[in-house]
């Protein structure tokens, strides 16, 4: 019975039906429209769409097991150590943090748009890093390993990513002055967007979720970001306003003409979990181990994915560069081309 008992709350807590199902049974309807009733009824509605997407992938012939791997056993190993982390970061960087605020906010609707801003100002910084510094990356690789995209992705991740990711962006909330009461919502909206951008193609082919594509971060931009296509790699880090990828020029369309590849440009070992949750680690340690001299091995942890100390760099920025250089060499011969057909 207890083995039937937890097999039942770990379901139960997978699709989010604990709180809903209290709220029921009180009989007190009316906290559906406080904070907690509204994250209850917002909460199964990922684990329910996740089964929608599988059924429906199956009804068309779509539907394969393997695009699914990675993420469960993630799922599976994080289940508890994860969240406890993430969880504890969150209440560390509140506690020691909020005495060094620059200023306080209040929990109101101009101090909320404030606190998104800054929020998503935090986010990319810890979303661009965790991809320009080897050992972030080491963490981050896990959730870009799948090689198709679908909502079961949102899972994958590295158990220690989440505690990284919430010391910095809520040490960067608090500091500038977010409302911790307001944080948690804000965060609530993020990780809720946050699922349903990696809605596949089972779910919705276009992405572009007509013109929200213009407003927000859709299921079409995150795509592109979880793409090794030399033109999208390292675009669209924001979660759900694109604000700061504007700025910092990182944000990118999809390109219709150009498919998706999904995954790392590294070589894995296929659908491996064991290679998608340790092999970057282990990658990481070999060329630290092989690294001539105390700085280069250094180095190697603090650079961005493909650096290397023999100068034969494959890093994102030198990758995009060759591709548009070869784009430009293309272009000039298509032109040549023209103007000999048109001698002719």
């Amino acid at each position: 019975m207890d083995f039937l008992k937890t097999i039942y709350e770990h379901i139960t807590g997978f699709f989010g039906l604990g709180g809903l199902y209290t709220i029921i049974k009180s009989g007190d309807y009316g906290k559906l429209l406080t904070y907690d009733g509204i994250t209850a009824l917002l909460g199964p509605m990922l684990p329910v769409l996740l089964v929608f997407e599988i059924i429906r992938g199956a009804f068309y012939k779509k539907f394969k097991v393997i695009h699914y791997k990675i993420s469960f056993w993630t799922y599976v190993l994080n289940a508890f150590i994860g969240s406890v982390l993430s969880i504890a970061m969150v209440g560390f960087c509140i506690g020691f943090f909020s005495r060094f605020a620059i200023f306080k906010t209040t929990f109101t609707w101009y101090w909320f748009i404030y606190g998104y801003i800054v929020w998503e100002f935090a986010h990319f910084w810890y979303h661009y890093l965790a991809h320009k510094v080897r050992i972030l990356w080491c963490l981050h690789s896990t959730h870009h390993a799948p090689e198709s995209m679908n909502l079961s992705v949102t899972f994958a991740h590295f158990f220690l990513e989440a505690p990284y990711a919430d010391l910095i962006r809520t040490s960067i909330c608090i500091l500038l002055g977010v409302n911790p009461p307001m944080l948690f919502v804000i965060m609530f909206i993020d990780g809720f967007w946050g699922s349903m951008i990696h809605i596949g193609e089972n779910l919705i082919e276009d992405g572009r979720l007509g013109f929200l594509n213009r407003i927000v971060l859709t299921p079409s931009h995150h795509r592109v970001h979880h793409a090794r296509n030399p033109l999208y790699m390292d675009t669209n880090f924001c979660n759900l306003l694109p604000i700061w990828d504007k700025v910092f020029g990182t944000f990118q369309n999809e390109d219709r003409k150009i498919p998706i590849e999904y995954g790392i440009s590294r070589p894995m070992i296929k659908n491996s979990f064991l290679d998608a949750y340790f092999g970057e680690i282990i990658a990481l340690a070999k060329d630290v181990r092989k690294a001539p001299g105390i700085k280069n091995k250094f180095l190697y942890v603090i650079m961005p994915p493909g650096w290397s100390h023999t100068g034969d760099h494959k890093m994102t920025t030198v990758v995009k560069k060759t591709y548009f250089e070869s784009l430009g060499e293309q272009e000039k011969t298509d032109k040549v081309k023209e103007s000999k057909a048109e001698v002719v």
